[in-house]
C-alpha cells in the first residue's frame, strides 16, 4: 500500500530590523515559536538592519544571496518572513529564492485555521484568509505552481481549493460567508443585550496568548458553580481557544458576575484577523471589568503586558477598569511580590491566589451595592422573594407590620424598592 507522508517542513526565518526596533530580537523569537506552532522546523535565521524596507524584496540583494544559501545548506524548503508581504515581493522572492515564501501574517492565519472549532470562527478566520489572498493571486498562484500546495505551511488542504477560484469568485464568497457571519454576529448581539437587561456583572479575561486565560476561567469554574461540565479547552499552545466562552460564576452571598474568555493575542496581529475577529472582541468592550492574565513565568511578560495594552487600545478599549493576573507563579524561580490593590499574584493551575483575585473582583464590580433595612408588608412576598434571590440576605424578621430584611443589594435594586426601606 502506498503511503501519502506530508513532506517536512523546514524554514529559515527572515526579519529586517527597521531603525533598530526595540522589540525586534523578541518578534523574531516570536516568529520561531509560531512556526513552531505549525509543526515547522526552524532550520536557519537571517537578519537585516535597514533604515526602509527593499520595495522589490523586502530585503536587499546580499542578504537575499545570503538567505539562499541558508535554505541551500539547511536543505531548507520554505522562507517565513516576519513582516507582512506585499504581493510583488512574494513573487519576486519565490523566483529568486526557488522555494516557498510566506510571510507572519499567513503563518498566523494557518494557526487560526487550525484551532477554529465553532462555526463563528471557522468563518471569521475563512474570511480572513480569503481578504489576504485577494490582492497576492497573482504570486500565490505561481507559487502553487510550482510547489503543488496550499497558501501556508500545509502542502495541502483549503489554500489549493481557494487559489482555484478567480478574484470576481472570491469576491463571491467574501460576501457569501459575510453574510453567513453577520447572522451569526446578530445572535450574539442579542445575548449581549439580554445579558446587559439582567444587570450582571461582566468580567472579560483578556491577555497574551498562552497566558492562561481558560485555566484561570476553568478554575472559577469548579470552585464557584456546581456543574463541573462547563470547562473551557486549555492546552499549553499558542491560541488554543479562539471562541468567546460565557461562564455564570455565583458567589456564596448571592452575588454573581459572567466571566468570559476569549481568543489571546500576539503582537503584530493581522489586521485582517482583527477585522473578522472583531464581532468576538467585542465581547471584551461590554465588560465592566478585565482580568489581564500575564504569563509571569515568562521572560518577555512585560513584552505581553504592551502588547495586549495595544492590541485592547487598537480595538477602542481604554476605560474599562482593569486587574493584572500574574499568573503561573509555580512555574517562576525567585521571590514573588505581595499581592497588593490591582495586582494579583497567583497560580490557577495549583488555585494559589484565587481567593485574592474573587475579592479584588468584588471590590470592582460590586462597587454600587447598599446596605439597608427593608420593612415588606405580608402582601408582598413576591418582593421578599425576588430579594432572597438576588441580593445578600444578612438576617431576616418577621414583625408585626411585615419582613423586615437586613440585607445589601444592588443600587438599582435599592431604587426600585426604596419605599420600604426603614434605615441605611
Amino acid at each position: 500500500m502506498k503511503e501519502l507522508i506530508e513532506q517536512q517542513q523546514k524554514a529559515v526565518i527572515v526579519g529586517v530590523n527597521l531603525n533598530h526596533q526595540a522589540d525586534f530580537e523578541y518578534s523574531m523569537e516570536e516568529l520561531a515559536n509560531l512556526a513552531a506552532a505549525c509543526n515547522v522546523e526552524i532550520v536557519g535565521s537571517v537578519i537585516q538592519n535597514l533604515s526602509r524596507i527593499n520595495t522589490s524584496h523586502y530585503i536587499g540583494t546580499g542578504k537575499l544571496e545570503e538567505v539562499r544559501a541558508a535554505v541551500e545548506q539547511q536543505d531548507g524548503n520554505l522562507v517565513i518572513f516576519n513582516d507582512e508581504l506585499s504581493p510583488s515581493q512574494i513573487r519576486n522572492l519565490e523566483a529568486d529564492l526557488d522555494c516557498k515564501v510566506i510571510d507572519r501574517t499567513i503563518l498566523i492565519l494557518d494557526i487560526f485555521g487550525e484551532r477554529a472549532r465553532t462555526r463563528e470562527a471557522q468563518l471569521q478566520v475563512e474570511v480572513a484568509q480569503l481578504q489576504y489572498m485577494l490582492p497576492r493571486l497573482v504570486g500565490l498562484r505561481e507559487s502553487l505552481g510550482r510547489q503543488g500546495g496550499g497558501v501556508g505551511t500545509k502542502n495541502k488542504g483549503v489554500g489549493e481549493k481557494k487559489l482555484e477560484l478567480d478574484r470576481r469568485r472570491i469576491e463571491e464568497k467574501i460576501s457569501i460567508l459575510s453574510k453567513e457571519l453577520e447572522v451569526l454576529v446578530a445572535h450574539r448581539q442579542t445575548q449581549r443585550k439580554k445579558r446587559r437587561k439582567s444587570e450582571v456583572p461582566v468580567v472579560a479575561l483578556v491577555g497574551y496568548t498562552n497566558a492562561g486565560k481558560s485555566t484561570v476561567m476553568n478554575t472559577m469554574v469548579e470552585l464557584f458553580t456546581e456543574t463541573k461540565d462547563k470547562f473551557v479547552f486549555e492546552k499549553d499552545m499558542l491560541f488554543a481557544t479562539l471562541e468567546t466562552s460565557v461562564r455564570n460564576i455565583e458567589l456564596e452571598d448571592n452575588k454573581s458576575f459572567l466571566l468570559t474568555d476569549t481568543v489571546g493575542f500576539v503582537s503584530k496581529l493581522p489586521h485582517h484577523l482583527v477585522k473578522a475577529f472583531r464581532s468576538t472582541l467585542e465581547e471584551v468592550k461590554e465588560a465592566d471589568l478585565l482580568i489581564h492574565v500575564v504569563d509571569f513565568s515568562n521572560p518577555e511578560y512585560e513584552q505581553h503586558i504592551r502588547i495586549t495594552n495595544e492590541t485592547l487600545q487598537a480595538i477602542g478599549i481604554e476605560d474599562i477598569p482593569m486587574i493584572y493576573a500574574y499568573n503561573k507563579i509555580d512555574l517562576r524561580e525567585g521571590d514573588t511580590p505581595s499581592t497588593s490593590g490591582s495586582n494579583i499574584y497567583m497560580s490557577a493551575k495549583k488555585k494559589l491566589g484565587v481567593e485574592e483575585l474573587i475579592q479584588a473582583i468584588r471590590q470592582n464590580v460590586f462597587k454600587d451595592y447598599v446596605r439597608c433595612e427593608m420593612l415588606i408588608p405580608y402582601d408582598q412576598g413576591g418582593t421578599v422573594s425576588y430579594l432572597n434571590q438576588n441580593a445578600t440576605i444578612i438576617a431576616t424578621s418577621y414583625e408585626e407590620e411585615g419582613t423586615k430584611l437586613t440585607l445589601e443589594c444592588r443600587q438599582s435594586d435599592y431604587s426600585k424598592f426604596q419605599n420600604f426601606v426603614v434605615s441605611e
